[in-house]
């Protein structure tokens, strides 16, 4: 006989559609292909009414926060500006549900809810790569990963957008056999599916067409250094070229010079911070590698047209 799992998918304000599809496609059709009640699945808001995801789309919900049923899962799925839907009503549910036997995951952003519940510590865990500077800053007992998700874990965490399929059918293959899994994926359309340590975002090979090995490194100890910046010459010393080469290599291939492509780099790590999270400007330049916050603002408002006292009164 059949044992039907019931996954409850708690919708937080602003979720990402494309993960909400791709958590419960997997689970219908996965119920289609082995003509077997596998899975049951109900969603929860907090006004047990409607959800309504970041794309405007208004979706009926079974249950509130405070009647969430008992289930196998609890997955809590949001999306962007997700520091915003956090209270203590959505995290005193997901702090009692850890003490029942429903078995938790985050998706897309919600890794961060749970962080905040002080459920991931100790733990690793995987969030769409967009919050990983403010995540990284708030939450430094959290292990981190650049995967697209974490199934091995006690929590376990998706990235968002088609990497919930990925974990879905792991799960899937997991309880009912690759055979089923890969049938699922097939119904999909889907023949590219990741394990859990696949990287989140392109490759800079791929995404410029390269193959140039010193570029890759010197990007590499570009943002293993963007609290404490390196001059040019040292990374190039560092991966075994001249401060030359590295300069011909970064205007062949990205059309500008590395000191640049650096500045670049650091500015979009504070611009990550200044969004993500309540840090003050000044902490922000110096966890960016600026020594001053008036430098900082200057070149921040060259970059992005806004100052960075501005940016941040913008999202209050």
């Amino acid at each position: 006989m059949t044992t039907t799992e019931h996954f409850t998918f708690l919708l937080v304000p602003e979720f990402t559609h494309i993960a909400f599809s791709c958590a419960i496609e997997p689970l219908r059709i996965a119920n289609l292909v082995s003509g077997a009640d596998l899975y049951q699945w109900s969603l929860a808001s907090e006004n047990g009414e409607t959800a309504t995801c970041s794309n405007g789309t208004v979706t009926l919900v079974d249950h509130s926060y405070a009647t969430i049923p008992a289930c196998d899962r609890l997955f809590v799925l949001s999306g962007i500006h997700v520091q915003n839907h956090v209270d203590p009503a959505l995290l005193n549910v997901l702090r009692k549900a850890r003490t029942g036997k429903a078995k938790i995951g985050a998706l897309c952003s919600a890794a961060y809810i749970l962080a905040k519940a002080g459920m991931l510590d100790g733990k690793r865990a995987a969030i769409h790569w967009d919050f990983h500077d403010g995540f990284m800053e708030e939450f430094p007992e959290v292990s981190l990963e650049s995967s697209v998700f974490v199934a091995d874990e006690t929590i376990v965490t998706a990235s968002g957008g088609t990497a919930t399929a990925d974990l879905m059918l792991n799960l899937i293959a997991t309880t009912h056999g690759n055979d089923l899994a890969i049938a699922v994926a097939d119904q999909m359309v889907y023949n590219a599916v990741r394990e859990g340590t696949a990287e989140q975002r392109v490759s800079l090979q791929s995404r410029h067409g390269m193959r140039n090995p010193h570029l890759v490194k010197a990007i590499q100890v570009m943002n293993e250094n963007l609290e404490t910046p390196i001059s040019p010459a040292t990374i190039a010393s560092d991966i075994g070229i001249s401060t030359r080469q590295l300069e011909r290599i970064f205007g062949r291939y990205l059309n500008c010079s590395p000191k640049k492509y650096y500045v670049d780099l650091r500015l979009q790590k504070a611009r990550n911070l200044l969004v993500q999270t309540d840090q003050s400007v000044t902490e922000i330049a110096l966890a960016s590698g600026f020594e001053s916050p008036g430098h900082f603002s200057r070149v921040y408002r060259a970059k992005f047209g806004i100052t960075p006292t501005a940016q941040q009164n913008t999202l209050s």
